[in-house]
């Protein structure tokens, strides 16, 4: 009884000896695969992810698709992509005038054709951008398909004594495109443009005139010397023979603008595409527009600065001009072989 109370009772918990030998193994085991399974655990959500700036194990990236590219020779000018078929042309025809003549809304009727591809904007390389050289003009045309016209405007051309020498070693096969107007009212128009962007210039009839009293004309204002058509087609025809040329009447491109489109279409070689069926006259703007094309709300007209209304001139005044003008416009009607009824 004695030895009985001598031993005591380990706690309760605390004895690996109450499992027995086999208890002990499996407590063991469980604890190390608890271990094991938390370390794994570990591994894979801290140390298994790439980061933000790695990139991803080649195992884990599935592979890219299959491209059926065309081979390179199908695409143009070198390019190995792009949604822009067609090459970059020089221009194959150019309005090179004249300033208020016509040429915004001439070139605005031609864009209606399926044939024709223009610059909006004017490229001015003729004149005054030169000496960037034909490789960075011809980067501002657009992208022509075979059978289309590549085509320009830039009306201070047909007044820029160098410009036809430059234009011919382009390509003397050039066609040329000139819009003419009444110069008197081309000058008033002029006069008009510069007058909504500098209220504060001269009177018209003072810039017109050397001396008033005389009635001398001053023929270094911009306005009048444009309108000496004769003496800038004698510097063009130098490089150019007349078959090279058409002349647009800006008259009758306003009062029958399918007639003389149809002139210019034959000149260009294209097919008569754009024809009465796409005007319309603006009775408030006082010039025809262009239908509304299928898919728009709205027709085409040009913008507000057209069809602006003139200033009253005096009479005397547009009298002594139509007077300077008469020799000129009688030898621009004999070299051109057109009389446009301006006298």
């Amino acid at each position: 009884g004695g030895r009985q109370r001598g031993r005591e009772r380990p706690p309760v918990g605390c004895s690996w000896r109450l499992l027995g030998p086999v208890g002990g193994r499996r407590a063991s085991l469980l604890l190390t695969m608890i271990l094991f399974f938390t370390y794994f655990f570990f591994c894979c959500c801290c140390c298994c992810l790439p980061g933000p700036c790695e990139p991803l194990p080649p195992t884990l990236l599935l592979p890219p698709p299959t491209l059926l590219l065309p081979p390179p020779a199908a695409f143009p000018d070198g390019a190995e992509s792009g949604p822009a078929p067609g090459h970059r042309r020089f221009p194959q025809a150019i309005i090179v005038g004249v300033k208020k003549g016509g040429t915004r809304a001439l070139l605005e009727f031609l864009r209606v054709h399926p044939g024709v591809r223009a610059v909006g904007a004017e490229p001015h390389f003729f004149d005054r951008c030169y000496e960037k050289g034909l490789r960075w003009y011809r980067s501002l045309m657009p992208r022509t398909l075979e059978g289309q016209i590549t085509m320009e405007k830039t009306p201070s051309y047909f007044v820029t004594k160098e410009a036809p020498r430059r234009i011919y070693n382009m390509s003397r096969d050039t066609k040329l495109i000139v819009v003419v107007r009444n110069p008197v009212t081309r000058a008033i128009s002029d006069y008009t443009q510069t007058l909504s962007k500098n209220p504060t210039i001269p009177s018209f009839q003072a810039l017109a005139f050397k001396n008033i009293s005389t009635g001398l004309i001053d023929t270094s204002w911009s306005a009048v010397r444009i309108g000496i058509y004769a003496k800038h087609l004698d510097n063009w025809l130098q490089y150019f023979p007349l078959s090279k040329f058409l002349f647009v009447s800006g008259e009758r491109l306003v009062s029958d603008p399918a007639g003389e489109m149809g002139r210019v279409q034959d000149f260009l070689g294209l097919k008569r595409v754009v024809t009465d069926k796409h005007f319309y006259f603006n009775e408030t703007k006082g010039f025809p527009c262009l239908k509304k094309p299928e898919g728009s709300s709205k027709p085409r007209c040009l913008g507000k600065s057209k069809g602006r209304p003139h200033p009253k001139i005096d009479g005397q005044v547009v009298q002594r001009l139509r007077e300077f003008y008469r020799p000129f416009n009688m030898k621009f009607y004999q070299m051109t072989g057109q009389d446009f009824g301006w006298d």
